[in-house]
């Protein structure tokens, strides 16, 4: 079974969203506004999740974990990332793979006492009103630094990227997309998700390109 949501790129505002939704918490896993990432959903609670919130808003936080708690239930960070599902597909074998498209960060307010399987929060979208708004774009200097630090980063690290789709992509979609592709730490894809604007992303994953970089260059042995 197969189906697609409506328009994700329809206008929403942060008043508009609800106060309380359903949290995947996915360490290492990160969604940003106007970012989409795939999912493979198996676990039963969140094929249950999935089927609630197709059935509602199809709205989803997804949050990583932080110190504390159990296995089963650990503590979630204090900021995470809200997002609208705007492709589902059901598998033979009963997986749900679904597309999740980033609407606005929220600050997380506490969980609910609910009798779902999953994790239900009541969120603040207030202060990140501005991630449902659409952004103008960089100017060419500021492309040109971060493609700088990218080339040099995946030369150290020995991994390809298509410059074409490259070139192509908004300084907004480079840096989201590339949040979320990277192999960074989890405290590491906190921080992106944590930077208050794109600009201040933008600087966060340009610095933490220079680092892993750096990193190399120290640990490469020095020719006599």
């Amino acid at each position: 079974m197969s189906r697609r949501s409506e328009d994700p790129d329809e206008e929403v505002a942060a008043e508009d969203l609800p106060r309380v939704i359903p949290v995947f918490p996915l360490d290492g896993a990160l969604l940003l506004p106007h970012a989409s990432r795939p999912l493979n959903i198996f676990e039963p609670r969140y094929l249950n999740m999935l089927d609630d919130a197709m059935a509602a808003e199809r709205i989803i936080g997804l949050v990583q974990t932080a110190n504390g708690g159990t296995r089963e239930r650990p503590h979630l960070a204090h900021i995470g990332c809200a997002g609208r599902v705007t492709s589902f597909t059901e598998t033979p074998d009963g997986r749900y793979q679904i597309t999740l498209t980033g609407l606005a960060r929220f600050d997380l307010q506490g969980e609910i006492s609910v009798q779902t399987p999953y994790r239900q929060a009541k969120v603040d979208f207030t202060a990140y009103a501005n991630d449902l708004k659409a952004l103008p774009e960089a100017g060419a200097e500021t492309r040109g630094r971060l493609m700088t630090v990218l080339k040099r980063y995946l030369e150290h690290r020995g991994l390809r990227i298509d410059w074409g789709a490259v070139e192509d992509a908004s300084v907004e979609a480079l840096v989201n997309s590339l949040a979320m592709a990277l192999p960074f730490t989890s405290p590491e894809l906190q921080a992106l998700l944590e930077a208050r604007t794109l600009d201040d992303r933008r600087e966060t994953l340009i610095a933490l390109l220079e680092i892993d970089g750096s990193s190399f260059e120290e640990e490469s042995p020095q020719l006599q």
